[in-house]
């Protein structure tokens, strides 16, 4: 949920300050929509109902229903990033690498993250911007604990940019399974079985 500060001292600051204000409305009613019914059911007017802002102002903010799908699907990402970072922190770089990567997938448990990412965005955004999305947050997260758990002596050193993209394409595969199995909790308990005997292939302690 966007918050913005009301602290203004001029006409402009409050049009900039209700600008920010209005694009944050969108995004949250779109993201909420996106998430409950699906980009294709989803219309513009039940997004500027939903926000209370006219459909001008949504094509002041965004060039179109696609362009406020696309920010909508970055801020997933960069949520979903930011929960898993605060695992990756751990104390235990070992477990904190695992458990990161077990909340990635586990986020993609929730129907809304699961309908916006892995049903909708290919379809939407084409699977180079959804790549690029995709690298800019996930990938950059997982390398950060990478090299922390490389550091800490827990895995043996590799190069990591492909090693993050190896794991994160797993690991993305693996949300694709999820998402099709009818158990998606039994399949989720799988996937983050098989994700910690990857790991536990580079892992330094593995080969005393």
């Amino acid at each position: 949920m966007h918050t913005v500060s009301m602290d203004v001292k001029s006409p402009r600051d409050k049009r900039v300050v209700q600008g920010e204000v209005t694009r944050a409305a969108l995004i949250d009613a779109a993201r909420e929509l996106f998430g409950n019914q699906g980009y294709a059911d989803t219309s513009t007017d039940e997004i500027v109902t939903r926000a209370g802002v006219t459909k001008g102002a949504l094509y002041h903010h965004f060039r179109g229903k696609d362009d406020l799908f696309r920010v909508v699907f970055e801020q997933v990402q960069r949520d979903v990033s930011d929960q898993a970072v605060a695992e990756f922190l751990g104390p235990d770089s070992w477990k904190a690498l695992v458990n990161g990567c077990d909340l990635w997938v586990r986020a993609h448990l929730d129907a809304s993250v699961r309908r916006i990412v892995m049903q909708d965005a290919r379809a939407v955004l084409g699977a180079d911007e959804v790549r690029a999305i995709e690298n800019r947050y996930g990938v950059v997260a997982l390398r950060g604990a990478l090299r922390k758990a490389m550091h800490a002596g827990v895995l043996e050193r590799q190069p990591l940019r492909p090693l993050a993209l190896l794991l994160m394409g797993a690991l993305t595969e693996g949300c694709f399974y999820i998402a099709d199995e009818s158990d998606p909790a039994a399949a989720q308990i799988a996937i983050s079985d098989l994700t910690t005997r990857m790991l536990s292939a580079f892992r330094t302690a593995a080969r005393e």
